[in-house]
């Protein structure tokens, strides 16, 4: 009799364990951030101008801004983020296995890496793969490095980039792979390989942190378009358009001429695209499932997109790098807002 009471207790409790697990994972992304109170966001880390730490600022850089513009959307406070730095092996199994809710970590757009259960959903910085070399060894081209060791990080798109480019040619390279950017450099800056490679825009980071432009130059050839971009969990389509919107936001805010001093005043625009932004017209809000004052929380508390580059990346930051690419289309580049209704 025991055995079938007990038999009969765990034929009730399978289905409500089944029913517990089913009701975790139909947890949105979205209900479980705004439940912890907190943005769980995997970062670089070690990447001067997109995302570092240091006293008494704490976490900043290009990519950060983004996780605090998403955090700003959907808590209405840019400092509810909580920052994991991520190597290049880690970052996309830990958004799948739910550790992380976002990665902005200078990651290509690729189409292969929907395999891993992960999507990008915007590019917020175009970037490609260049190579820097020692300006004692007078290496002016990319051919010339053929033959040497060339420094890397595991598990990024450089080391099968830097292979196919170098085989097209009926050349080789010896790749010398590392675990994250500062081991790389570390032995690149050693001398235990004639060149390294990653995006141009860290290599620039690099050297002028590390005060070394005067002894070391980046070969003009870029090996590859790198679009870099935010990727989340795929399946969670309304999480994928809050990071994406999130992100369109800053870009229309900048083409609009929105920012952090002028926002509170330009609630009072008569301007039906400003208007419908910052969610005096509401609609938006209700579409992502947000507050209609997400967008207008968003440059508030982080600012517009030009904001963000120059605070971190360009004029006003020690990497003075140009908009090039990353310039709005009315000034030939190839960031293009999306219309905000």
């Amino acid at each position: 009799m025991f055995r079938k009471i007990l038999h009969g207790l765990a034929v009730l409790a399978a289905p409500m364990a089944i029913s517990m697990a089913s009701s975790a994972a139909a947890q949105s992304t979205l209900e479980m951030v705004k439940q912890r109170g907190t943005l769980n966001c995997g970062i670089n880390g070690q990447l001067r101008g997109f995302s570092w730490q240091s006293e008494p600022v704490g976490w900043a850089g290009f990519d950060v801004d983004l996780c605090k513009a998403v955090a700003a959307a959907t808590l209405g406070d840019a400092t509810k983020v909580t920052y994991t730095p991520l190597t290049a092996q880690q970052r996309f199994k830990e958004l799948a296995d739910g550790r992380i809710d976002l990665l902005v970590r200078n990651s290509t757009v690729t189409l292969r890496r929907l395999a891993d259960g992960v999507e990008a959903v915007s590019v917020n910085f175009y970037d490609g793969q260049a190579f820097v070399v020692p300006n004692k060894l007078a290496i002016q081209n990319l051919s010339q490095v053929s033959g040497g060791k060339v420094c890397t990080v595991r598990g990024t798109t450089h080391e099968d980039n830097a292979t196919a480019w170098f085989r097209a040619r009926r050349n080789r390279i010896d790749l010398v792979s590392f675990d994250t950017n500062d081991a790389m450099l570390d032995a690149f800056f050693a001398s235990r390989c004639m060149a390294a490679t990653l995006d141009a825009s860290a290599l620039a980071s690099a050297l002028i942190v590390r005060n070394k432009t005067a002894d070391y130059s980046i070969l003009p050839q870029m090996i590859s378009r790198e679009p870099l971009g935010p990727y989340v969990r795929r399946g969670d389509d309304q999480w994928a358009n809050i990071v994406r919107w999130t992100f369109q936001a800053m870009l229309a805010a900048e083409d609009l001429d929105l920012r952090r001093d002028n926002v509170q005043s330009e609630r009072r625009s008569n301007d039906p695209d400003v208007r419908h932004l910052l969610g005096v017209t509401p609609g938006n809000g209700k579409a992502l499932g947000l507050d209609e004052d997400w967008a207008f929380n968003v440059i508030l508390q982080v600012g517009n997109y030009g904001e963000s580059f120059e605070r971190h990346l360009g004029a006003r930051s020690m990497l003075k790098l140009a908009r090039g690419q990353n310039a709005l289309w009315r000034d030939g580049g190839l960031m293009y807002p999306l219309p905000m209704r």
